[in-house]
């Protein structure tokens, strides 16, 4: 799970991200303690601390003094309104781009996108 290159921390927030997204880690629920991050990923606690905390910064989970981090209420909308954001501007954006630059409209765009549908 852990990969090379990009910083630890953000990965353990973005497994928690994900977690949130897919529905495995629901709103107001507890999320893991970043003694338990780090006993599983076999990493510093601070680390995992550090990536619980860039969450809670970003207005996707709060603490509870003595109790633990939560799930903000909203937490699931909120990250995927980000991810859409993200998607669009790294592959979305690039990708009109690339069309404008053949000749290709965006009925022709949206046609090659439903055959490639189609081959799945």
């Amino acid at each position: 799970m852990i990969e090379d290159g990009k910083p630890l921390f953000l990965q353990i927030a973005e497994m928690i991200e994900n977690s949130i997204i897919d529905g495995s880690l629901p709103e107001e629920a507890q999320a893991p303690s970043s003694n338990e991050l780090a006993a599983f990923h076999r990493i510093n606690p601070a680390t995992a601390a550090k990536g619980l905390n860039q969450l809670a910064a970003d207005g996707i989970l709060y603490k509870k003094r003595g109790i633990g981090m939560f799930v903000t209420s909203g937490a699931r909308d909120a990250l995927r309104f980000r991810r859409r954001e993200r998607f669009a501007r790294q592959y979305i954006d690039p990708l009109v781009a690339e069309a404008d630059k053949l000749g290709l409209g965006i009925d022709e765009l949206k046609s090659m996108l439903d055959q490639r549908e189609g081959a799945r």
